[in-house]
This record gives structure tokens, C-alpha cells and sequence, in this order.
């Protein structure tokens, strides 16, 4: 209850600040700077992390307004992104936006490759799945390894989306595919480990397995999927969308209904279907400046086997950052570790207050600065089928000190939250600086999450 005392408190003082502040830092919308032609944004990635180092380069993007009439909404957007960690990991990113290339139809392509030297897996079905900090706790006594919920994946993505609207109606259509190539192993100890002291090197997969590789193991991972495989997806559903403005609405509905198909026989190693459904509505309070929008997603596996690697990904006609995974981490959950929630259906909420407290005007550029107060939730709605974990697990781990209660906790899953604040800083209304700050309610999710990317979440 305290944290939820906290939510409140903080959107209260949020309020109050407004009615004090605003007045004398708004500038109105008529003394807008008209863009045209070309202009891009353009954001340094630096960050550190203990296990891939550092992370270096950069996120540019390009927007075309053609002659102003349309601005604040561009004609085309072209997104380009290269980071990479100095322990391998890396963001190769191509993104393209626009609804005048096929005039009357909304075309967006992701063209990306995405290497995870340490890429997070913590089991099944939420709670059900014991997450143990102190196996990762170098000072713990019963440490383990850093790398205990890890694993290393690359996927490459070719991704098309076509949106068009049925005449003189709000609904339209939504049609693409999907082209994901997903390659999954152990961590690469040897490759982390380098330039380390002899104290702060990891332990050999082989002395020391994570639960990927317990995973494989105990048969909760098959042999055909531990390697990761190609999923060619085939999307179709309908939209209805009243937005305003696309980057960050003040009023509007935005609801899409898409099932995505696998099909086996266009060479993926196993055919599925699921269905996703998203609704999104957006409320101005204060015109301009103050707006709450909140997000449900509900999506399940309507039928086949889905591959352990796929599991994780949230179905989207549009990506707002170079992943679209979960629930847990940066683009869902804040706060909550990424993947920490993975079933074969999940339901996610997010309630958003968005507040543009300042407004200025920069070497001829448009900038406003905003914040933002959230609260996260989501819960599995559709469990992975583990079998009789205590079973299985007592007959390969007989001679170990390893409980089946250490990793497996059938029945616990319930709705998972977190809560937070952010800050944005966008120019010309369409490149968007976002940073947040998410703390978990439950100790189980982790602790907390800073996330610094574009674009506001939904």
C-alpha cells in the first residue's frame, strides 16, 4: 500500500506544480515554427554495463515534412541506429515511416540486427518461476554466476507493415510479415571474462550451468528449439484510430485486433497462430499541455507449439524501439526485468499522466520538455505447459543440493506492477528523448530500471 500512497502522492504533486508553473513557461501553439523539407534529430548512445561494457554510438533520425502543410506530421520518417557494447553486443537499426510513399496507406520497414551477449531468461509463467537474486550475488554466499539468468541470442528482423483505412470510415486494415532468424547458445563466458581480474571472472557454463542451459536439460527446452530457428510470420487484423497526432495524442482511440500466423511449410520448425488485441485512449485535461492515456494489451497462442525463443515477443503493427519484447523491461513493464513474465498468453496495462511544462525555440528548431507518471501491470493469462516440474526435476537432480522449490512455485502467478516517473525532451513535435525511471513492487521482479530511448511507450 505504501507504494501505491507513493503513485498518488506523486501525481498530486505533479498537479499542483502545474497550476503554479505552466502559465508563465507556455508559449502558445500559434507561434509554432512551420517546418519544411529535410530535418532530423539525432541522440549519442552511451551507457555501462558491468558484463558488456560499454555501450557507444549513436541514433539519427530523418524527417520529411514536404512543403509544412501536414507539420507537425511528417511525410516520411528514415531511422537509423549503430551501437554497439564493448563485449559484442550491438543495435544495427533501419527504420522507415510514412503514409505518402502509397498515398493513402501507412508503410513501415524494420530492417535490424540484434546480437544479446547476455540476453535475459528467467523461466515460465511469471511467479511460478523462482527468481533468485543472490545466485547472481558475487558477495551471496550461495552466489552462483552473473550470468545464471542469461543467455545469448542473435535475431535478425525484416519486418513490413501496410495500414490502410476503408473509405470514409475510421476502421481500416492492417496486413505484413515478419522475417525472424533467431540464433540462441550459452553464454560466451570466455569472451565476457576478458580483461577481467581473476575474482571478477564468471564461471565456465560447463562448471557453473545458468537455467537456460537447466532448462535444456530438464526437457523444458527441446533439443530442436535450444538453438533458436526462423520464424516466418504472416500478420493480418483491423484497426480503428482517432488520434490526433501520431508521436504523442491528446485525444483519441487507437485499437487494433491482429493474428499472426507461423506456418510450418514456409520453413518455420513449428506452426503456430496468436491473437493480439490492443486498445489505447488518450484524454486531454488540460488543452496542449496535460493528457492521462492508458494501454491495454491482451495477447494468446491460439494454436501449435510456440518456440521457447519466440515466447518473449509482443505483436505490433508498429515498433517504437528496436525491440518488442517482454513483459518486463523499457517498452511494457518498468521497472520489472526484461522477460520476466513469458507465457503462452499474458494481459498488460499501462496508465500514463503526460504533462509539456516548457516550451522554447532553438537554432530555428521546436523543443517542448515533458514528464510523465506511470504505473505498469501485467500478469499471465495462459501458462506454459511445464508438466510435473517436482517430478522431473528430482529424477535428473538426485545427487544435487538443488531443490525443485529453489526454481518452481506452481500456483503463484498473479498480477505483476511497477511504477514510475519520466522526462521528455522532443524537437519539432516527432524525435522524442525519453527517459524512465521504474521501480517493481515486488522484490520477485527485480528492484528497479532507468531507460533511456526515443519515443514516448504507446
Amino acid at each position: 500500500m505504501k507504494q501505491f500512497r507513493l503513485i498518488f502522492v506523486c501525481i498530486f504533486s505533479f498537479l499542483i506544480a502545474y497550476s503554479s508553473f505552466a502559465q508563465q513557461n507556455k508559449e502558445k501553439t500559434d507561434s509554432i515554427k512551420i517546418k519544411t523539407g529535410w530535418n532530423f534529430g539525432a541522440i549519442p548512445a552511451i551507457t555501462f554495463d558491468t558484463d558488456q561494457g560499454f555501450q557507444y554510438g549513436a541514433a539519427v533520425n530523418f524527417y520529411n515534412f514536404g512543403d509544412g502543410s501536414t507539420f507537425p506530421k511528417y511525410k516520411h520518417s528514415l531511422y537509423f541506429e549503430i551501437s554497439r557494447f564493448t563485449k559484442g553486443s550491438g543495435i544495427y537499426r533501419f527504420y522507415y515511416d510514412s503514409e505518402s510513399l502509397i498515398p493513402g496507406i501507412q508503410v513501415t520497414t524494420d530492417l535490424s540486427y540484434l546480437p544479446d551477449q547476455a540476453y535475459d531468461f528467467y523461466g515460465f509463467n511469471g511467479y511460478e518461476s523462482v527468481l533468485n537474486k543472490s545466485w547472481e550475488d558475487q558477495n551471496a554466499p550461495d552466489y552462483k554466476t552473473r550470468m545464471f539468468y542469461k543467455y545469448q541470442q542473435k535475431l535478425f528482423r525484416f519486418k513490413t507493415d501496410l495500414q490502410g483505412k476503408f473509405e470514409g470510415s475510421k476502421f481500416g486494415w492492417i496486413a505484413g510479415f515478419n522475417l525472424l532468424n533467431y540464433s540462441s547458445s550459452s553464454v560466451d563466458v570466455d569472451k565476457l571474462n576478458k580483461g577481467k581480474s581473476e575474482s571478477d571472472k564468471l564461471p565456465s557454463v560447463t562448471q557453473q550451468p545458468g537455467l537456460y542451459e537447466k532448462y535444456i536439460q530438464w526437457g523444458l527446452i527441446s533439443q530442436q528449439e535450444a538453438n533458436g530457428g526462423f520464424i516466418p510470420e504472416l500478420k493480418g487484423g483491423i484497426v480503428f484510430d482517432t488520434r490526433d497526432f501520431k508521436q504523442n495524442p491528446m485525444k483519441g482511440v487507437w485499437t487494433e485486433a491482429v493474428i499472426a500466423m507461423v506456418p510450418k511449410f514456409l520453413g518455420a520448425e513449428s506452426g503456430f497462430s496468436k491473437l493480439s488485441f490492443t486498445h489505447r485512449q488518450y484524454f486531454t485535461l488540460i488543452k496542449d499541455d496535460l493528457s492521462f492515456a492508458y494501454r491495454v494489451n491482451w495477447q494468446q497462442t491460439l494454436s501449435g507449439k510456440v518456440p521457447f525463443y519466440y515466447e518473449p515477443q509482443i505483436i505490433s503493427s508498429v515498433l517504437t524501439g528496436s525491440s518488442s519484447t517482454g513483459l518486463g523491461g523499457a517498452k511494457n513493464l518498468r521497472g520489472i526485468r526484461r522477460n520476466r513474465i513469458v507465457g503462452d498468453g499474458y494481459i498488460l496495462g499501462n496508465l500514463e499522466l503526460r504533462w509539456k511544462f516548457y516550451r522554447l525555440k532553438f537554432m530555428n528548431q521546436n523543443f517542448y520538455m515533458g514528464l510523465n507518471t506511470f504505473v505498469d501491470m501485467g500478469k499471465v493469462t495462459k501458462k506454459i505447459n511445464t508438466g510435473n516440474t517436482s517430478q522431473l526435476f528430482d529424477a535428473i537432480n538426485i545427487n544435487l543440493p538443488d531443490k525443485a522449490s529453489d526454481y518452481f512455485n506452481k500456483g503463484a502467478e498473479k498480477l505483476h506492477t511497477s511504477y514510475g516517473a519520466g522526462l521528455r525532451l522532443a524537437m519539432n513535435y516527432n524525435f522524442v528523448v525519453a527517459v524512465d525511471y521504474g521501480i517493481a513492487t515486488n522484490s520477485q521482479d527485480g528492484d528497479s530500471g532507468i531507460y533511456i530511448g526515443l519515443n514516448y511507450l504507446f
